[in-house]
């Protein structure tokens, strides 16, 4: 079975993400998405909410699973059977540092990664924006799944 994992903090899911998932899951047998836990970074949503919130989202992909790990990814991989990373690629800058970042893993575990360049449509998409977007009552329709777009605004506008 031929298995990769597009890993991330997912806080909260983008259709860019989705975007890259479903891609990936028409190349690999299966794609776990997995939620990075960092205990160190302050999270708008828990990992168990993503890891909700990714599940919805992905079920209409049956060869799409979402995991939580913690730790080095490549030690995930390792112990999941897993030899590939596939990762979005927003724009050149994105590259400077994921390509480092595959050369590392490849160094520590021969883990193969594989990027995908993200749609046009999705670009200029990060969590990050997303939620600023949000906080100041943007309109983020067509640029997370519904029920994201739902779930952020009562989070972030029920907080103004």
């Amino acid at each position: 079975m031929r298995k990769a994992v597009c890993p991330g903090s997912f806080d909260p899911v983008t259709n860019g993400h989705l975007d890259v998932f479903v891609r990936a899951s028409e190349i690999f047998d299966q794609v776990v998405v997995g939620v990075l836990i960092n205990k160190t970074k302050s999270s708008l949503f828990t990992v168990d909410e993503r890891i909700d919130m990714l599940r919805e989202v992905v079920a209409p992909y049956p060869n799409v699973v979402v995991d939580s790990f913690h730790g080095l990814l490549v030690d995930y991989c390792r112990e999941n059977d897993i030899p590939a990373i596939v990762k979005g690629l927003r724009a050149v800058s994105d590259f400077d540092y994921e390509l480092q970042m595959a050369q590392m893993n490849h160094r520590l575990a021969k883990v193969e990664t594989l990027f995908i360049s993200t749609n046009p449509l999705y670009s200029f998409l990060s969590s990050s924006l997303i939620k600023e977007i949000v906080t100041y009552g943007g309109d983020v329709t067509g640029l997370v799944p519904d029920s994201v777009r739902g779930l952020l605004t009562e989070r972030l506008q029920g907080a103004n």
